[in-house]
């Protein structure tokens, strides 16, 4: 038994906030930004607009595409780094907004690869024949834990959802997922206050994602590049029959190193950070759910999932969709 994704969808927030605008607020230009990282614009979420807001709709277009409702979900799994509340979790809030009831609904935290994570466990949840009808969620308002007066991470992130909703099949959909991590890199990407810890950075107004952005990519692309060799090694897959690549948006030209090692072309790789940003969970359904709705990605195609998170977290889908 297999699972397979029988629907895609996505959500943004009305926001958008430019690079124009970014130059108003730190010492930045456009055309740094847009150089460096490839990002454009961002959305970002309304004022009192939360996660579950952000990951409702995306899981309502999701389950439309996939011609089920509520009656029909059996399992809820949602990645995000910024849920609304501390409990009830983003899924078991989400569970309640969508009218269902009853079945298990949970959030997992992995960082940006927080959806490749929900995915894999949604995905042996179906395997084993324990759900027959999963819903799973990348969800983030990032933007709401970025110090704006950090011109090295304010200019990356954007908030979004994106969904997917998964049936068994006999036929291989969700040919297998791979997921990793490595606490010892802790330091180098990480939001470093919390519940435990008192919050007391935000009490101060000194709270904010930090990063060192020179380690952060060297290490992302050489640890994505073995992934990406490992996943297909692991399923028997030739790098020329894969169809598309759907990465992480977390810089373009981490996007472009990781093409290069598979020698996929432009054209087959689906980019959306220069409109989306960084959405971190909700960037790889969203750029999933972007080629689906485009007509770019068909019934049959071959496609590779992969993302890298602080942590360090890392994890990859192969999935013929």
């Amino acid at each position: 038994m297999y699972s397979t994704i029988v629907g895609t969808g996505s959500y943004l927030p009305e926001r958008v906030l430019t690079n124009a605008e970014l130059e108003k607020l730190v010492d930045t230009t456009d055309e740094w930004i847009r150089t460096r990282t490839g990002i454009s614009r961002r959305h970002i979420a309304a004022e009192g607009q939360t996660t579950t807001d952000l990951a409702e709709q995306a899981a309502r277009r999701a389950m439309e595409a996939a011609g089920v409702g509520p009656g029909d979900i059996d399992l809820i799994c949602v990645g995000t780094t910024t849920p609304d509340l501390v409990f009830p979790n983003v899924g078991t809030l989400l569970q309640d907004r969508l009218g269902i009831h009853g079945c298990a609904a949970f959030s997992l935290e992995a960082a940006c690869s927080s959806f490749l994570y929900a995915l894999g466990v949604a995905d042996k949840f179906v395997r084993l024949g324990d759900a027959k009808c999963a819903l799973v969620v990348g969800a983030e308002t990032l933007t709401r834990i970025v110090d704006w007066t950090d011109r090295g991470t304010c200019v990356l992130f954007g908030d979004g959802a994106g969904a997917v909703v998964l049936k068994p099949s006999k036929d291989p959909g969700i040919i297998c997922t791979r997921l990793h991590s490595d606490g010892r890199y802790k330091d180098l990407l990480l939001y470093p206050d919390g519940v435990s810890k008192g919050f007391g950075l935000v009490r101060q107004g000194k709270a904010g994602v930090q990063m060192k952005g020179n380690e952060v990519y060297k290490f992302a692309v050489n640890t994505l590049g073995g992934l990406v060799s490992e996943t297909l090694e692991a399923c028997g897959v030739a790098r020329q029959d894969l169809d598309w690549l759907i990465p992480h948006q977390a810089n373009i030209r981490i996007i472009e190193a990781i093409a290069r090692r598979l020698d996929m072309p432009p054209e087959r790789v689906i980019v959306t950070i220069a409109e989306q940003g960084n959405t971190s969970a909700a960037s790889v359904p969203l750029a999933l759910d972007t080629g689906v709705r485009d007509g770019r990605i068909k019934r049959g195609q071959l496609l590779l999932l992969e993302a890298f998170g602080g942590g360090f977290t890392w994890g990859s889908a192969l999935i013929r969709f």
